[in-house]
Order: structure tokens, then sequence, then C-alpha cells
């Protein structure tokens, strides 16, 4: 076997992307994620990677969320010492995600270590802000559409995604046996900063992710959504919005700005409180000033800032952002993290759950086993820092706040495929979604298409 591909993560789980490629004595990496959800995936990170580190010449990363990206300081630490390519705008982000990803930790450490709640002693981050720098010094950005050779025959090609600012799928060119295309996390061709993702390139195979393989986005009813948040405000609540701080910000931000503008909601103060927030949020307000070719016409022909409903107010310090966890006014607050496992938002939700006047409003994918799953799901008690708070808060999720494209997304994408691939393998999905868009690949497009086991390996072939 001289070319071949390794399946180390992302394979019957929604987190943890990492896909390794074999060359003629040449190691890519594509994605070094972090798992993200219950105890048992959480675990995962602690072990040791399935290769040896100093092995790996290079990683290509798809883009800045954790669940691609979390697990680099790691691979660092370990001796991995070769260039981590992405595209510019990832390169700015992936700073931001890191940096504030080992602070959460060390935090979180520190806290359980007070309270004697941890299973390790002493209690110890995942990897520290240390580890964190050194692996940036290795981001190499590179532009979209232009190879860049890692080695050997191996080659990688960056295109845009349409997930959030700077992602993008993966070309990986291996010579004589072909070449792989990896998704990464598509968007959707509606997002409403960024433009569309581009096509597939030519692929002698393709690894899709399957987020939502098994589902559709709801129709987007923005009276109905303007109409739950507007009862929570006229009965004195807060409305507290756990959210990515990393494109899912912004595109509230947007929404909540059309509603605003169309008297659909009245104009209360809006929250930003969360460190990463702030930081990403001028990321892509910079990027709107280089007028970046991922954003859509629209949103860089704005007269006004596209991220201000009229009343927006950044909670800078930790001062500030503990005044919003009793606010004492109807407001929105957007804080991260996106599902509840961490950050600002678990102390507002633990001094918020328990107020029936206020609204928890989930706007994307929570992972099994988070804090935002098991409110989803109607918990009516939530653990948070060694305690169980009662939730007598209204919770509602609203599906059509998110930036990955759903199965129809999908599908379409791989339409657009200039030939057919040998196999379209579907991972980064819960097994139900993955299975169901192996299904359609395999009865919409007559294509060959698997579900890879995690620590498979198969052939890369033309």
């Amino acid at each position: 076997m001289t070319t071949s591909l390794r399946f180390l993560g992302a394979a019957g789980t929604v987190t943890g992307s990492r896909f390794l490629i074999d060359s003629d004595g040449r190691r890519l990496l594509v994605d070094c994620g972090m798992y993200q959800g219950d105890a048992a995936l959480r675990r995962r990170n602690w072990q040791p990677f399935p290769v040896e580190p100093t092995s790996v010449d290079a990683i290509a990363v798809s883009h800045a969320h954790l669940d691609h990206i979390g697990l680099l300081p790691l691979l660092s630490r370990a001796g991995f010492t070769g260039p981590v390519y992405c595209s510019e705008q990832t390169a700015r982000l992936a700073a931001i995600v890191l940096r504030d990803a080992a602070h959460l930790q060390e935090e979180d450490a520190r806290y359980a270590a007070r309270h004697g709640y941890s299973r390790h002693d002493p209690a110890l981050p995942l990897y520290t802000h240390v580890d964190a720098e050194r692996c940036l010094d290795l981001l190499r950005p590179v532009p979209f559409g232009k190879p860049v050779a890692v080695g050997g025959d191996l080659s990688v090609t960056l295109s845009r995604a349409g997930h959030i600012l700077g992602s993008a799928c993966v070309t990986v060119t291996t010579g004589v046996d072909g070449t792989v295309v990896f998704s990464g996390d598509l968007g959707r061709i509606d997002h409403p900063l960024l433009e569309p993702p581009d096509p597939p390139p030519p692929a002698d195979q393709i690894v899709v992710e399957s987020t939502y393989g098994d589902r559709l986005h709801p129709r987007a009813d923005p009276d109905r959504v303007a109409r739950v948040i507007r009862a929570a405000l006229d009965r004195g609540g807060t409305v507290l919005v756990p959210c990515f701080a990393v494109d899912r910000t912004e595109i509230l931000l947007v929404r909540l700005r059309e509603m605003m503008a169309a008297g659909m909601l009245p104009r209360v103060p809006v929250y930003v409180d969360s460190p990463m927030a702030l930081a990403t949020l001028e990321v892509y307000r910079q990027a709107v000033r280089d007028r970046s070719p991922e954003l859509r016409p629209a949103v860089l022909d704005s007269a006004r800032d596209p991220f201000d409903p009229g009343e927006l107010r950044l909670a800078h310090g930790i001062d500030e952002s503990a005044r919003l966890n009793r606010p004492g006014l109807p407001c929105i607050v957007l804080s991260a993290a996106g599902m509840a496992t961490g950050g600002r938002v678990v102390h507002h939700l633990i001094a918020q759950l328990p107020d029936p006047r206020n609204l928890v409003l989930l706007p994307g994918y929570q992972v099994p086993g988070t804090r935002g799953s098991r409110l989803l799901s109607g918990a009516t008690a939530i653990k948070a820092y060694g305690r169980y708070v009662p939730v007598r808060a209204e919770v509602l999720g609203v599906g059509e706040f998110s930036a990955h494209a759903d199965a129809d997304g999908i599908l379409d994408w791989l339409r657009r495929s200039p030939g057919e691939p040998h196999t379209c393998f579907v991972v980064h999905g819960e097994p139900a979604a993955s299975a169901a868009l192996a299904d359609r690949v395999r009865t919409d497009l007559g294509w060959n298409a698997v579900t890879p086991h995690d620590g498979e390996r198969v052939s890369v072939y033309r």
C-alpha cells in the first residue's frame, strides 16, 4: 500500500476531526481536532496520539473550530514541529480560539482544585497557554487555490467551504496514487455573511462531513423567533444565548439587527460577553474593512456596521460579565460557549436558569452529552461546577441559525463534483446521521459510500 488514509477521529462521532495520509514515506495530518461531548469522548483527548507526533511532516487544517484544531497544542508539546497549513483568516481566528481554550482549561483546573471535584490530583489542564503559543508559531497561512508542496509528491490546496470565515475544503494530491478531497465543515448557500462553498475539485476519494446528514434545517421563521424573544423581554426576562464565538455570534448580531430594524423586536441592549467572541468580532469587522472576497457583496456594501443591532454593548471585563448574571433589565446576552461546555455562559446559566422569566435560546447543533444538549432534551436540572441547577427558564432550540449545510446542502455540494469518486467516506456525524447521509449518497448519486470506523486504514488510488 503506497498511499493510505487513516481515520483517527470524527468516525462514529461528530467531533475530533483527524485524518492521516501516509504517502511514500511522507505523513500529512488533515485537521487535529479536540473531542467534545460526554465524558467518554472528552477522555479521548488525554490519550496518546495514535502515531508518533514527530513522524508527522505537516498538518493542514480546515478551519478554526476546536473540534478541528483543538489538539494542535498537544501535538506540538509532544514534538511535532512541522508546518500547519491553513487560510489567512483561519490563522487569525486560530490564535484567538487556542489561546482562549488554554485559558479556560487552566481556569477550570484551578476551580476544580479549589473545590475538589477533579478526577486528577492535582487537577490539570489538558494544555496550557505556553503550549498554545508554541503551536501558533507553526501556522503557515496559504491562499485559496494555490497548491502547496508538502514533500515528495504530496501537495495541499485549499478552497472555500463557506462555513466560517477562513473555512476551507482541503484537497490532498498524492501524485500517482490520486487525490483525496476533505470537505471540512460545509457552509450553507444562504449564509448571511459568507459566499457559498466552492464546488469540489476532481477527486478519487471524498471525505465528507455529516453533522446534519439525517435532517434538513427548518425554514427560516424570523416571526416565530422574534415572538419568543419578545415574550421573554416583555415579562422582564433576560434572553441568554449560548453561542459559538466564531461566526455564530456574528450571524446572530446580523439577524438581531434585521429584526430590530423591521420593528419585530424592541431595541434593547444586546451584550456580547466572551473575550473570544469580542476578538473574533474584530476579525470579522476587519474582513469587512478589507473587503474580503469570502464575504457577500451585501455585507461589504452595507452603509452601517452590519454587526450592530443599535444597542450593542461589549462586556470586556469580569466585573461587567458578573453584572450580566442578573442584569436587572430586559436584554439579550450572547455568550460563549455554544454548547454551554465552559466559559462565562456557564455562570450566567447558574444565575438565570432558576428564573422562569428568562429564555435560553440554543441556536445551533448540540453534541450529545453537553449541557446544551441536556437543556434541549428537557432536563429539569443541569450540573455545573459540581452542583445541580434547577431549570425553570424557558429553553428553545433554533435550527435556522446553524452555519452547517444540512443533508440536502451536502448532497448538492457532492453533486457539483466534476466526476464520481471511487469512494465517498462519510464522517464527522453521529452514527445515525452518517448512516443516513451515506444511504442518500448511494441512492441519490449512485456512488459508493461508506461510514469508516475509528482507526480504520484504507488505500488511496486512482
